[in-house]
C-alpha cells in the first residue's frame, strides 16, 4: 500500500488461479471511505495445492503475471499486497480471558490485558496465530458487550476466537511473494475476507453458512449472532468435478476444464436433453460428441457429493436443519456454475445465494470468480484504518 494515493493491493493464491487487484481509498474520508478498484489480474496457477505452496517458482510466475497486469491496468506500481490465505492447515479455537480491573471503569488499557489473556495459549508446534478475534466481552456477569470501555465494574472477561495457520505454509507463501518482488503488509483468511465482502450484518446475525468451492478444497465457515463460530476445509472441490469429466469423458485435464468452463451445469433439470456438445478428440478417437446431459449428470452427482460433506459439517458444528435462518452463500470459482445455488437449495432444504460483493466498489466491474476475497480485505481494511 501506498499511503499518499492511498492504494490497497489484494492477492488470492488458489489452486488454478492467482488473483489481484489494486484499488484506490476514495469517498468521504474518513466518514465513508470506499474502494474505486483500478486494475484486476489474473493468471493461472499449478504451484499452490489445498492452500498451501507446493512449487515456489511457479507460484512466483503466476504472482508476477497477476500483479503486473493488475500494474498495468491500474497505472501504478504496488510494493506491498495483502495475502488470502486458506486450507486444511488451518485451525480455530474459542480461548477466553480474565482480568480484575483497577479502577472503577474498564479502561482500554484493561481490554488490552484481558485480551492478552486470552491470547497466551499454546499454539502447538509449528503453528502461528493469523486472528484474534473478540466475540464478547462480559463485565460482571453481564454477557454480550461489544465495547465495554468506559462500562463500570470489577471483572472484565472475554471470548476470543483463535485462528492459527501453520508456520511452514505462511513462510512458503510470503517466500514466493517476496520472490516476486512484492511484500506481504498482511495475512488474512480468506474465508473471513470473503465474510467481509459478500455478507451482510442481518445474515451474521440470523445464522448463515459461508460456502467457497474452490479447486482445491471446499471452505465452510458459519457466523450467528454477529460472530464466526465454526470453520472447516474439506478436501473435495472443483478438481474433483473436472477428474471426473476426464474418466467419464475420456478427454485431458485440460479439455475436462474448459468443458466444464464452457458448458458445463450443475442442476440436470436445467439442461435441454437433446443439446449435444462436441468432445475433444486424438486423431485415432475421430470426432466425438456427447450430450450436454451427460456432462450435466456427471457434474451434479460430484457436486451432490460435495454439497453432501458440507451439510454433515454443518451437523457436526451444531448448526442442522432451522439453525441457518439466513441459510448458504455460495462464493469460489466452482460456485460460479450454472444450476450451483439450484442444487444446493436441494441438498441443504434452505435458502441459498450466490455470493456477490455488498460494499461500495466503484471503478472496474469485478466479476470473476474468486474477487470476493480480495474484495473483503479491502473493505477490512477500510474499518480498521480509518
Amino acid at each position: 500500500m501506498t499511503r499518499d494515493r492511498r492504494l490497497v493491493a489484494g492477492l488470492d493464491l488458489g489452486s488454478t488461479k492467482t488473483c489481484a487487484v489494486i484499488a484506490e481509498v476514495v469517498g468521504d474520508l474518513p466518514r465513508l471511505p470506499l474502494a474505486k478498484v483500478l486494475g484486476v489480474g489474473l493468471a493461472k496457477n499449478s504451484g499452490v495445492r489445498r492452500g498451501m505452496v507446493r512449487d515456489i517458482d511457479e507460484t512466483k510466475r503466476s504472482v508476477v503475471a497477476a500483479l503486473r497486469d493488475a500494474e498495468r491496468m491500474a497505472g501504478v506500481v504496488v510494493k506491498d499486497v495483502t495475502c488470502g490465505i486458506a486450507g486444511e492447515h488451518v485451525s480455530a479455537r474459542t480461548s477466553t480471558g480474565v482480568v480484575a480491573l483497577t479502577g472503577e471503569e474498564v479502561a482500554p488499557s484493561d481490554v488490552g490485558r484481558v485480551n492478552e489473556v486470552a491470547r497466551a495459549v499454546s499454539l502447538g508446534r509449528d503453528n502461528e496465530l493469523l486472528h484474534d478475534i473478540p466475540q464478547e466481552y462480559v463485565v460482571d456477569q453481564q454477557r454480550g458487550i461489544v465495547d465495554p470501555v468506559g462500562m463500570t465494574g470489577t471483572r472484565l472477561e472475554v471470548e476470543m476466537y483463535l485462528v492459527t495457520v501453520q508456520s511452514t505454509a505462511a513462510q512458503n507463501l510470503r517466500k514466493a511473494v517476496q520472490r516476486a518482488g512484492y511484500r506481504v503488509a498482511d495475512l488474512v483468511l480468506e474465508p473471513l475476507a470473503a465474510s467481509y465482502a459478500v455478507l451482510t450484518e442481518d445474515e451474521k446475525e440470523l445464522g448463515v453458512a459461508l460456502v467457497e468451492v474452490g479447486g482445491g478444497s471446499t471452505g465452510v465457515t458459519i457466523f450467528h449472532e454477529g460472530k464466526i463460530r465454526h470453520l472447516a476445509s474439506l478436501r473435495y472441490a472443483g478438481s474433483h468435478v473436472t477428474q471426473d469429466l476426464v474418466q467419464g469423458l475420456g478427454v485431458t485435464q485440460a479439455d475436462a476444464e474448459r468443458l466444464k468452463e464452457r458448458h458445463g451445469v450443475a442442476y440436470g433439470p436445467l439442461v435441454d436433453a437433446e443439446e449435444m456438445v462436441n468432445l475433444p478428440s486424438t486423431p485415432s478417437q475421430g470426432a466425438r460428441q456427447a450430450s450436454r446431459e451427460l456432462l450435466s449428470h456427471i457434474i451434479h452427482e460430484r457436486v451432490d457429493e460435495i454439497f453432501q460433506f458440507v451439510a454433515r459439517e454443518f451437523e457436526r458444528a451444531g448448526y442442522g436443519a432451522g439453525r441457518l435462518p439466513a441459510g448458504v452463500v455460495l462464493t469460489g470459482g466452482t460456485a460460479h456454475l450454472p444450476g450451483m445455488v439450484e442444487l444446493a437449495r436441494e441438498a441443504f432444504a434452505t435458502p441459498v445465494r450466490a455470493g456477490a460483493p455488498e460494499m461500495g466498489i466503484s471503478g472496474l466491474v469485478v466479476r470473476s470468480a474468486g474477487m470476493e476475497k480480495l474484495l473483503g480485505p479491502l473493505k477490512r481494511w477500510l474499518q480498521d484504518f480509518f
